[in-house]
């Protein structure tokens, strides 16, 4: 089976694609036959020029945008990569990666592009500036607040990239920086680089992307951190002797570049004592190990490497695991039919691995399940199926006699290779994870709450992420090895102490939090969102601040409609019989609005009170304007709290101020965030609470209605 040739893998800088000579370049091998697929030059590339581009004309390109409008492009961009996904699968194969495998990291990557765009459009505002949490007050007066904004990075960020991924790794970083407004530097691994460069050339041609935003570099880029200062940062996924190299360079340690990095993890898989065979949890749990040693051939840093089981169950686990593999494992060329494991990315990883598996067996582990020098599975009939110059090796199950041997614990095999390790005790189970010295995840598979809480707050400290495996996720779990977008990637110690992924959260990674001090209205103008103290326009009532000439802030459009605009009311008095009523109607008859000597008995009121619930459905009657109009919906209330109890012949009146304004890209219509504050007839406060409703930008549809 023949590949063709895609010749010098070029790199895209300052908008320019740069093919380079090929006499002098790393050659690049199809995974599965070992026939000469690309080159990869080993000339100097120009980081600089990169560097100046996207510190500037990038920079200038996403600025123009907010991050709505970028969130959209992300979307646009998944559904153009997703019709091309036929292609890029033709290129995966020659990595080695199944069909499956080749669906998790393309679909995976534009998996992320879709969840990142719907999340930035959902919980980001429609700006440039996010807010962080509530402003602070520094004066008595109100007159001087404190309060803390995210703003984009002002240089580019550096993603280098893992082999075993080459999308999915490069989008889960792409995507966050893009929304933060960051330009990205994408530098892939040599072996699979060829990918990432078709994915980079799609993306660059679909014309979705501003100018700036996306530059590769395949090649050698070894002197890329002597181009960033502070502004910049830079993602890398690899070895954990990379990475050391990486953060000790002058420019991260004196010089400012934030560096985080995901590296090596032996991660772990912890059986509870209840899980024995004949259960969900045992059958699972199996099933998890097998998994994570055959997809992508074992090649990621998510993947099982140590199986932490009772030792009863050691060699159970053993047998139901080599069982599996025998029934489940076809290797061959994953371009054959019925195969379902294909060939490490290289020749060169083929050797790290039987280097690594050949330490680990010196040091005192024995093979269980597997052969170094022949497939122990299935392999397909095809003749070239296994070429002799293909990267397959066959799954390994190692056994440890010595649960605490430091080798298994520290050597990590980057391939089809997971050890079984038996314990006494839940507390010799936390230990051996934790010999780990950190990693990215690990699975708990127990249906015992009980274990589950204690190796679960044992074992968190020492993990980016902990899965927990049970009769009830066995179906629906993402699995143990597959990170999702929504949820943080990344692990302490040897595992790099770095964070992916986790939302919204990596996108702030790409964004510096300021403290701002100054005004209301000053806070107000930099932020977009309405602070306590600055500027109002308010219609209503004139004794509480309104002017009647003012325009009800329900008959505005999100064209007119601006921030500090807003309504008082008047007050409103509660009767007894109003309580009463309330309590018979919604069948809320607690003590406190129904008994008049329990309810005084009780600290906080002074007798019978007025239901908050009432209280709040009267303000919504207090500032409504009920035309039909540019208000849609109301669709919720948030930090609802209730502050003054109100009594029987006390009054209630609301003010209600435009406090965020959040036009909708996709829509003809946006979100309005109001405030509310409740006082009584003292001006003391009440209730405070944000509504929520849905405003139409253009007010063309009821223009005139009923007048």
């Amino acid at each position: 089976m023949s590949t063709a040739q895609i010749g010098v893998v070029p790199s895209f800088i300052a908008g320019q694609w740069q093919n380079h000579e090929a006499h002098d370049g790393t050659q690049v091998l199809d995974a599965n036959t070992g026939e000469l697929l690309a080159t990869v030059t080993s000339e100097r590339l120009d980081v600089a020029a990169a560097v100046h581009h996207g510190r500037t004309v990038g920079q200038r390109s996403l600025s123009a945008l907010t991050l709505h409008e970028r969130a959209l492009k992300l979307k646009e961009l998944a559904m153009y990569l997703n019709e091309r996904r036929p292609e890029l699968y033709e290129l995966s194969y020659r990595t080695g990666a199944t069909k499956i495998d080749s669906m998790v990291d393309i679909d995976g990557g534009i998996g992320v592009l879709f969840t990142f765009s719907s999340k930035g459009r959902r919980e980001l505002p429609n700006a440039n500036v996010i807010l962080d949490g509530p402003s602070e007050q520094l004066s008595k007066d109100g007159s001087f607040l404190g309060t803390h904004v995210f703003t984009p990075l002002a240089g580019v960020a550096v993603q280098v990239n893992a082999f075993n991924f080459p999308v999915w790794g490069m989008l889960e970083k792409f995507a966050p920086a893009f929304i933060a407004g960051v330009p990205s530097i994408v530098k892939p691994a040599t072996p699979t680089g060829y990918v990432a460069e078709a994915v980079v050339r799609l993306m660059l041609d679909s014309g979705i992307l501003p100018e700036g935003s996306l530059q590769l570099l395949s090649g050698s880029a070894r002197d890329i951190l002597d181009h960033l200062d502070y502004r910049d940062m830079l993602a890398f996924t690899g070895s954990a002797a990379t990475a050391n190299r990486l953060k000790s360079h002058p420019n991260v340690v004196e010089g400012g570049v934030r560096f985080t990095s995901e590296t090596d993890s032996l991660n772990a898989a912890i059986l509870g004592s209840d899980a024995v065979e004949g259960t969900v949890e045992f059958d699972a749990f199996v099933k998890a190990v097998v998994t994570e040693m055959t997809v992508k051939a074992g090649q990621k840093c998510t993947a099982i490497r140590r199986s932490i089981v009772p030792q009863a169950l050691v060699e159970p686990v053993i047998a139901a695991v080599s069982a599996r593999l025998e029934q489940r494992v076809v290797l061959g060329d994953p371009r054959v039919e019925g195969v379902t494991m294909g060939a490490l990315a290289s020749l060169d990883q083929l050797r790290d691995v039987r280097a690594a598996v050949e330490d680990m067996l010196a040091a005192g582990g024995e093979i269980a399940y597997g052969r170094l020098d022949a497939p122990a599975v299935r392999v397909a009939p095809e003749k070239d199926a296994v070429a002799e110059r293909g990267a397959f090796m066959s799954p390994l199950v190692l056994r440890w006699d010595d649960p605490q041997n430091p080798v298994v614990h520290s050597r990590e095999a980057f391939g089809p290779v997971s050890s079984v390790i038996g314990y006494e005790s839940l507390e010799q189970a936390v230990e051996l994870a934790a010999m780990g010295s950190g990693s990215l995840v690990a699975t708990v598979c127990t249906n015992d709450a009980e274990i589950m809480r204690e190796l679960t707050v044992g074992i968190a400290a020492h993990h980016g992420r902990v899965h927990i495996l049970n009769r009830e996720t066995a179906r629906s779990s993402t699995g143990h090895g597959s990170p999702v977008p929504h949820l943080v990637h990344g692990g302490p110690g040897r595992a790099g102490g770095g964070e992916e992924l986790g939302g919204i959260r990596s996108v702030k990674h790409h964004m510096q939090r300021t403290a701002v001090q100054g005004s209301p209205n000053m806070l107000t103008a930099l932020t977009g969102v309405w602070h306590t103290g600055a500027d109002q326009r308010l219609a209503g009532c004139e004794r509480f601040g309104g002017q009647s000439q003012n325009v009800h802030p329900f008959r505005k459009s999100l064209a007119e409609l601006s921030i500090g605009d807003g309504f008082a009311s008047d007050l409103r008095e509660v009767t007894l019989q109003d309580i009463s009523d309330f309590a018979t109607s919604t069948g809320d008859t607690f003590y406190a609005h129904t008994q008049q000597e329990a309810a005084a008995a009780n600290p906080f009121f002074p007798g019978i009170v007025a239901h908050g619930y009432l209280l709040v459905s009267w303000a919504a009657g207090l500032f409504v304007e009920p035309a039909p109009g540019p208000v849609l919906a109301n669709y919720g209330l948030e930090n609802l709290r209730f502050i003054t109890p109100v009594a029987a012949g006390d009054s209630i009146r609301v003010t209600l101020t435009a406090k965020k304004i959040t036009p909708r890209v996709t829509d003809e219509y946006g979100e309005v965030a109001w405030d509310a504050i409740l006082h009584n007839q003292n001006d003391e406060i009440v209730a405070t609470y944000e509504v929520l409703t849905l405003v139409e930008k253009k007010d063309e549809t009821y223009a005139n209605f009923g007048q």
